[in-house]
């Protein structure tokens, strides 16, 4: 029984000569008689033809011809080992001429049918390392507490992880996918329309394919700011459920998805970029309630804010103040509003006075 090297080099052959234009109806009867002699033939065949379909005539079959340059089809000449009644062709005799630094000369018939042969076996093994490095290529990424993170990625984008942030990046040929796993980060996405950049978290995506957003998420909340270009936003729904609605946010769009559906809040960039005021180190609060502005800091500190009772919690604040100094923020707050604070080592507790 022939090994499986000599059974794969027959199947080549029987390819390149079907490939070369000059394909009977005898020629097809004894490809199929071929085949039908052994399950090992037809595996070995219908392999090498996905492989060469698959490879779009990769370069490494065009040796001889100029760089840069794919071979047309026809290009390879019918080999003489099956019977072949025209001269090789340019780029079998260089294929022929790398297969003769690898195994003993033969015969110049045996010598081209090995280098058809051993070209399509070359391109097999290309394609299984193209799909290898076309595959889905996955990294992880995460900030500590306190720290803002900037993160090239492959395609050219970047970004930017918020303070205890965590994201999985996955890139493929068809598609960007950032999995936002905790907290969140600012996308200056590289523009590609063959390959949509998508933010999931959950059952809600937020796809761009060139533009500039962040994407946070709070257990199932989940808000999307758009400071410039249009983001889709996108909720998969229960299979006992009605499709839910596409939402597209132009620039200056603040969105909040929750369970009850997503509120959308249009305004002017300036506005939008006052929301991620985080990246330059400030946070932004415009009549925001007291419990609101802790929880922010908190995400920030190790020493959290705990807020003592609901009269302290309504209380409404507004300014710029830097993520970092807690300390700062609550001696404002005591000078401003009756309120008393109670420093710990892991905690400074508000109540009201």
């Amino acid at each position: 029984m022939s090994s499986s090297r000599q059974i794969e080099r027959t199947a080549a052959a029987w390819l390149a000569q079907r490939d070369g234009g000059r394909w009977s109806e005898r020629d097809q009867a004894r490809l199929e008689a071929w085949l039908s002699a052994s399950t090992a033939h037809r595996v070995a065949f219908l392999r090498l033809e996905s492989a060469w379909q698959q490879s779009d005539r990769l370069k490494a079959l065009g040796a001889g011809l100029p760089a840069g340059t794919l071979p047309e089809r026809g290009q390879w000449a019918p080999s003489p080992f099956l019977g072949s009644r025209e001269p090789a062709s340019e780029t079998t005799r260089a294929a022929s001429a790398l297969s003769a630094s690898r195994t003993p000369r033969r015969s110049g018939r045996m010598g081209r049918y090995f280098g058809a042969a051993a070209a399509l076996v070359l391109a097999v093994s290309s394609v299984g390392l193209w799909h290898h490095l076309t595959a889905v290529e996955q990294t992880s990424y995460q900030s500590g507490l306190g720290e803002l993170r900037l993160i090239p990625l492959a395609d050219g984008s970047r970004a930017t992880l918020s303070s205890d942030s965590r994201i999985l990046v996955s890139m493929s040929r068809s598609e960007r996918r950032i999995d936002l796993q905790q907290g969140e980060a600012f996308f200056d996405v590289a523009k590609d329309p063959g390959r949509p950049f998508v933010v999931a978290a959950g059952a809600r995506r937020a796809v761009a394919v060139g533009t500039h957003y962040a994407v946070r998420r709070d257990a199932a909340n989940l808000r999307v700011v758009v400071t410039e270009g249009t983001v889709r936003l996108e909720t998969d729904s229960a299979p006992d459920q009605h499709p839910q609605p596409t939402t597209l946010l132009p620039a200056g769009s603040v969105a909040l998805a929750s369970r009850n559906g997503v509120l959308v809040r249009s305004g002017s960039v300036e506005e939008a970029e006052q929301q991620l005021n985080w990246r330059s180190g400030f946070l932004a609060f415009h009549d925001t309630p007291l419990a609101d502005a802790a929880a922010e800091f908190n995400r920030y500190n190790a020493r959290k804010i705990v807020i003592g009772d609901a009269e302290t919690a309504a209380m409404r604040v507004g300014g710029n103040f830097r993520w970092s100094n807690v300390d700062v923020f609550v001696r404002l707050l005591e000078q401003g509003f009756p309120v008393r604070a109670e420093y710990r080592d892991d905690r400074i507790v508000l109540r009201s006075q």
